[in-house]
């Protein structure tokens, strides 16, 4: 796709939703940032108009991105006279004409001037301007507003020292490195720019490094009902704090084994789960962790766990050892297939006759060998994928899935399943499209909705419906069957599948292996109270991000 076709694309887009307008913002700013697109006044208005509806921390991001872009002067503007935390990065390193710093700097705070004051490569007649605003911007005060004075004449005059105005807060006096006296009244940030440069000029060599963090042997934390860490103590908080005990939930620079998980669905203590921790605190490295399970007194509710973390004793190893676990399921799920494979084969053509006249009783059994042989092998192959997943061994490509027409091939196929249950299984019609591994996005929805359909109830119906969010992601929304009530929200992923009803029958297990699936797809899969949501990267979003990344 032209950029130029992406940019009327962009400024067609629907900007409802706060997530849209994010949307645009990010893929305006970084088009006309990087030169892809030239400063196109709709859209240098359009963002105009989006800035004080775009979160501050999306404004931030996309400044940062273009620290060295040297974005066009129209852009700068927009930029620089946002919040300082967007300005920084854009003023540091901005190529302007002195004629466009002159008309820029009037409409700057005092503290982005600041940041243009330190510059040391703009022209002097730049700096001859900056410093007729005198007092506005070199006075220490605090935080109140500073009213904003523009220049008489941004010609060169000849600079004249700024006069003495009343400071806004108590005299403050840094003490002087040469043991003189501070002169009376405010100082100006240009004297401690001056004292501070003439320090280091003073100094040998560079100052020593910070000495290495030493790593602690032990910790104690508290976690949430949830299985978050709320509490830590004896180690840095940061790596822990907002961890879960739940080895599925979104990976980081820490991870806890399948250990603390199972304990957590169980609401059970344990003792020695591994957790491995990154970065370079002194909370970095293996560890073993034990807790306990901790109730509410009056209520008996569960409000979390409580425990202790140690470091492995010599010759111990606390990193998780998932490969050699991975590796033996995989090669069970070989030698299974293979026998399950052979008997689907025989039955088939003992019911087709391919062997000679068979008697219809035979053929019947041979149909229900057949029927059961299948089953089999989709139990065999569901294990298969969730120990790829697990050793991160998938091997996913970049597709375009159309769904319309997968979803047809689904019904189709699960229409036997829907008659056996008395459920109806109801698909809108969509033209929507998602990126990803065309045979894992299959393999995700086939399965998920042949969960929901098994777990149906009779004249209940199913609804699948799907639409286009604004962050670029495709909703697909499923009416919640009325057996899974009783599992409120994600507890549905840990349905027992001993239960009585025979319907219910790896739902847990189904559901597990589609979160995790999504989740490799770069989606998610959230239960609600009456509606399952998967979320997929949409297809067109995820082209013009790569046609802006050529």
């Amino acid at each position: 796709m032209h950029f130029d076709d992406t940019l009327e694309t962009v400024l067609a887009a629907d900007l409802s939703g706060e997530g849209a307008r994010a949307s645009v913002w990010r893929q305006l700013v970084d088009l006309i940032g990087r030169g892809r697109v030239s400063p196109d006044p709709r859209a240098i208005a359009l963002l105009h108009d989006l800035r004080d509806h775009v979160p501050r921390t999306v404004r931030i991001a996309s400044a940062r991105d273009l620290e060295f872009a040297r974005p066009p002067v129209d852009l700068v503007d927009l930029l620089a006279t946002d919040v300082i935390e967007a300005a920084l990065p854009v003023l540091r390193g901005a190529h302007l004409s002195v004629d466009q710093w002159q008309a820029l700097l009037p409409r700057l705070s005092p503290p982005a001037r600041g940041v243009v004051r330190n510059r040391r490569d703009l022209d002097p007649a730049v700096h001859r301007a900056l410093d007729s605003f005198g007092s506005v911007d070199l006075v220490l005060g605090d935080d109140r507003p500073v009213e904003q004075v523009a220049p008489v004449a941004m010609a060169p005059v000849p600079v004249s020292e700024p006069s003495v105005v009343e400071p806004l807060v108590p005299e403050t006096r840094l003490p002087d490195p040469a043991g003189e006296p501070d002169p009376a009244g405010p100082f100006r940030i240009a004297d401690v720019m001056a004292r501070i440069e003439a320090f280091e000029r003073a100094q040998d060599g560079a100052p020593p490094p910070p000495p290495p963090v030493a790593p602690q042997d032990s910790f104690r934390f508290e976690a949430d009902a949830t299985g978050q860490i709320r509490w830590v103590d004896g180690v840095s908080r940061a790596p822990l704090i907002g961890l879960s005990l739940d080895f599925c939930a979104t990976p980081g620079h820490a991870r806890f084994d399948a250990i603390a998980a199972g304990a957590l669905r169980k609401r059970a203590p344990f003792r020695d789960a591994r957790l491995t921790i990154g970065g370079d605190s002194d909370a970095t490295g293996e560890w073993f962790v034990s807790g306990v399970p901790a109730f509410d007194h009056a209520t008996g509710r569960f409000i979390g766990y409580r425990g202790t973390a140690r470091r492995p004793y010599h010759g111990e190893r606390a990193e998780p050892n998932r490969d050699a676990g991975v590796a033996q399921l995989r090669q069970l799920v070989h030698e299974l297939r293979t026998p399950a494979g052979a008997i689907a084969g025989f039955a088939e053509m003992i019911q087709q006759e391919l062997l000679g006249p068979v008697l219809p009783v035979y053929r019947d059994r041979a149909g229900a060998i057949l029927n059961h042989s299948r089953d089999l092998v989709a139990v065999i192959d569901d294990l298969d994928l969730a120990a790829r997943i697990d050793g991160d061994a998938l091997d996913l490509r970049d597709d375009r899935v159309a769904l319309g027409p997968l979803f047809d091939v689904i019904a189709a196929d699960l229409v036997a399943l829907c008659e056996l249950r008395g459920t109806l299984l109801e698909v809108e019609p969509t033209d929507t499209a998602v990126a990803g591994d065309r045979r894992a996005v299959e393999r995700l929805l086939a399965r998920l909705l042949a969960t929901l359909v098994s777990a149906g109830g009779r004249d209940e119906s199913i609804h699948v419906r799907v639409g286009l969010e604004g962050d670029g992601y495709v909703a697909i929304v499923l009416d919640r069957p009325q057996a899974l009530d009783a599992w409120p929200g994600d507890s549905v992923f840990d349905v027992d599948d001993g239960e009585e009803d025979m319907s219910l029958l790896g739902t847990g297990f189904a559901l597990r292996l589609a979160r995790n699936l999504a989740r490799e797809l770069d989606g998610t899969l959230v239960f609600g109270t009456a509606t399952l949501t998967l979320r997929l990267p949409a297809a067109n979003v995820v082209e013009i991000g790569r046609a802006q990344r050529r």
